[in-house]
């Protein structure tokens, strides 16, 4: 059990050994939870929302467009997907 004392500002340090464990370094976050036995701290994912915003704009780019042809008769939309529904059996079987 690490020891820790409360500094100026209600600041503490965690142990190397603690930082290296869960992979913590400076500028992380971790979630401050009252818990039966005294204080839970857990670390947590923060994703900037600019940085989060980029991501999903590049993940919306990588999105093809597969709906039927709206130029296709009923009949050659259903004989399409019929084809796909194939081909990804066909990939998942392989």
């Amino acid at each position: 059990m690490a020891l820790l004392r409360i500094l100026r500002a209600g600041q503490i340090t965690l142990p190397v050994e603690l930082r290296k464990q869960f992979n913590l370094a400076e500028n992380d976050y971790v979630e401050a939870q009252v818990v039966k036995e005294g204080i839970l701290l857990k670390p947590v994912a923060v994703v900037e929302r600019e940085k989060a915003w980029k991501n999903m704009v590049a993940a919306m780019k990588s999105v093809k467009d597969k709906k039927p042809n709206p130029k296709q008769t009923p009949q050659e939309q259903e004989e399409e997907i019929a084809q796909w529904v194939k081909d990804l059996r066909k990939k998942r079987h392989a």
